[in-house]
């Protein structure tokens, strides 16, 4: 095989010496040896192979896959040389060597892996390996691309001087530039990770080069492509027709009601986001028309009526019983913070956020060293900061990292307590947005009691907002996404801003691999905490902008130092606004300290109930019943003193290990 590879590549610059670089005709086309289609079939072959390799072969479930397989959905290197043969293939084709009826192995290729791959299910990863398929096509285009202009190039008079300059770029750029990498380690206010070993249990390694900072440019699909959510999609009324399998909506529906899903019925157990998507699709309404009255009144609907293209409308019903019920549990503790606000993004690390989401950085960052009330509305509050540099997640994905934030553990067992319940318990009035239709990144963790469920929940259901993991900005009617899902809370924490409250909203659009889409959020979330600030509507508010893991979808970036090392740290940012009784001489203390320190999501869970509980949760015992347990043995919270030389990756387990020297 090594011996014709080699006969072959001589034979073929015999011949493009010959023929002085131009396509072989047709005359000659039928004339080469028969071994050349042989060696084509063992290239093909040798793809489909490698390819396949590369795969993630696991169906058995999360639990399984980490011990299996290590968590791994591609296997770089197999995946490489798959790419490096596809792309060997193409250029014989191209050029003439091999005939173009080859093609037709390229075509079998996307049929077959499509085929095998592709699945709307992410417990068996199909949709993760449909994005494999592609992004391995796309490689190998891209590389191909390549050497046609490296073929152009020495076409050319002035080749060597060219291919020169190209390569002392590169070389300066990702080699030499001492200026590269040099502020990976930088936070909010001119802070910096510390990193002595003889203070910290773990000294972390910083990335080397950020090729971040030479590609970014190329990245930006949505400014290159100049698309703007004004271009709004074509037939989307007709979408949901075809979606709709509801005996209330017919052909001459104008007005979509879209049910709520924060009941029993809504989430069933087994795999949510289908079971969320059959639920809308069967109890879709036609707000036009009288429909039975045991249905829930919907709090988004979708209008045609005067524009074509639709508009989506938000109005969340106040339900001023549950407000009432609520009020009486209030008693029960004296909480650290009456509000809590979690911003959740899917899929970023602390460095992206720093980069990409600028206007809301600049809404944390005033209130870092700030004590007082930021202007008359707040004359007795006081406003803290604080950012987290070293907290890191366990593995690559959602089912491994969420669940330790809401359950404060990872065991998936049907009778652990989700935070919702001590939420409710202590007269919290809850509620949640995401950005798809799909559950808050719990999947089969849920217990699915009446304590799991919240009190206020949308879901962007609507068959129209199917951009998931898209590579541009995802757009629905006319606004991004994202943005009904603030316009949600933001009505929920003004409809209900005499009551305790718990908002979550999970987006999902920093979930893809050219770190740039999520900065076109930026001025949503700023607008949204900037405006609840100047209405006097943070009184008491404990706000986390956080992430469970850091940047982890294939990219262009994914052999890159710095992309594998922000994948291990997310983003943690908290603001604390307190009126009670936090002791600034202990509680803060330790928060301040404490953003130096190696932590996880089980921390983030303990200072979650710690908010809720106030200095009662010192008192909660370690030796509560483990299912149902506002305090993880397996962290402690961050107003609490922790021993930083004692944390170190090697003391947790499912956790990458490799992030210290």
């Amino acid at each position: 095989m090594f011996k014709s590879i080699i006969y072959f590549i001589c034979f073929y610059i015999k011949i493009k010496r010959e023929e002085k670089y131009e396509i072989i005709n047709r005359e000659n086309s039928n004339k080469f040896p028969i071994f050349l289609n042989l060696i084509s079939l063992l290239l093909f072959v040798a793809s489909y192979y490698f390819y396949y390799l590369s795969l993630e072969k696991c169906l058995e479930g999360e639990d399984v896959c980490c011990k299996k397989n290590n968590w791994i959905i591609l296997k770089i290197k197999q995946l490489i040389i798959s790419v490096i043969i596809n792309v060997l293939s193409l250029f014989l084709i191209i050029y003439g060597i091999l005939s173009k009826f080859h093609l037709l192995h390229f075509v079998l290729a996307f049929i077959g892996f499509y085929l095998y791959s592709h699945s709307s299910y992410f417990h068996d990863h199909g949709a993760f390996n449909l994005i494999v398929l592609i992004a391995s096509i796309f490689a190998s285009l891209i590389l191909l691309m390549i050497l046609k202009i490296f073929l152009v190039i020495f076409k050319t008079k002035h080749r060597y001087k060219i291919i020169t300059g190209i390569f002392l770029i590169i070389f300066y750029n990702i080699l030499i530039d001492p200026t590269n990498c040099n502020d990976w380690d930088k936070g909010l206010n001119n802070t910096y990770i510390e990193n002595d070993i003889n203070k910290y249990g773990c000294q972390i390694k910083f990335p080397k080069r950020c090729d971040y900072k030479i590609l970014s440019f190329t990245q930006d699909l949505t400014k290159l492509s100049h698309l703007s959510c004004s271009d709004k999609p074509k037939n989307s009324r007709e979408n949901i027709l075809r979606f709709s399998k509801s005996p209330y909506i017919s052909d001459n529906t104008l007005k979509f009601g879209f049910l709520l899903t924060n009941n029993e019925e809504g989430q069933k157990d087994g795999m949510d986001d289908i079971i969320l998507k059959s639920y809308t699709s069967l109890n879709l309404i036609d707000m036009d028309k009288n429909y039975s009255k045991n249905l829930f009144m919907p709090e988004l609907v979708v209008d045609f009526s005067n524009d074509p293209r639709g508009e989506m409308k938000i109005n969340l019903i106040y339900n001023e019983t549950l407000s009432v019920e609520r009020r009486k549990y209030e008693k029960n503790t004296i909480p650290y913070s009456d509000n809590i606000i979690i911003l959740y993004i899917d899929s970023i690390s602390r460095n992206n956020v720093l980069r990409k989401l600028k206007k809301t950085m600049n809404f944390f960052e005033k209130f870092i060293s700030y004590k007082g009330g930021h202007n008359k509305k707040y004359p007795n509050d006081n406003f803290h900061s604080f950012q987290f540099l070293k907290y890191h997640r366990f593995r690559g994905f959602t089912e491994t990292n969420f669940p330790p934030l809401f359950y404060g553990n990872t065991v998936k067992e049907k009778d652990f307590v989700r935070i919702t319940k001590y939420l409710k318990e202590n007269g919290y009035i809850t509620g949640f947005a995401k950005d798809y239709c799909q559950k808050d990144g719990t999947r089969t963790y849920h217990n699915l009691t009446k304590e799991e469920l919240y009190d206020h929940q949308l879901l962007l259901c609507d068959p129209n907002a199917a951009d998931l993991n898209s590579v541009r900005i995802r757009c629905l009617y006319g606004n991004l996404n994202c943005y009904y899902l603030y316009e949600y809370i933001d009505q929920f924490w003004k409809k209900y801003k005499n009551n305790r409250k718990f908002a979550m909203i999970s987006l999902n659009d920093a979930h893809e691999g050219t770190l740039e889409i999520i900065k076109y959020d930026d001025h949503i979330i700023y607008n949204f905490l900037n405006s609840l600030f100047e209405d006097n509507l943070l009184k008491d508010t404990s706000i986390f902008l956080m992430s469970d893991h850091g940047s982890g979808m294939p990219s262009i970036y994914y052999l890159s130092d710095f992309y594998k090392t922000e994948a291990k740290f997310p983003a943690l940012f908290i603001i604390i606004n307190d009126r009670k009784n936090i002791d600034y001489n202990h509680q803060y203390y330790n928060l301040h300290k404490n953003q130096q320190t190696f932590i996880t999501s089980y921390d983030i869970y303990n200072t979650i109930c710690h908010i809720i509980y106030g200095d009662d949760y010192i008192n909660i015992s370690n030796k509560t019943n483990f299912h149902d347990t506002p305090k993880s043995p397996k962290g402690k919270s961050l107003f609490e003193e922790i021993n930083q030389k004692a944390r170190h990756p090697k003391n947790y387990t499912n956790i990458d290990k490799d992030v210290c020297i």
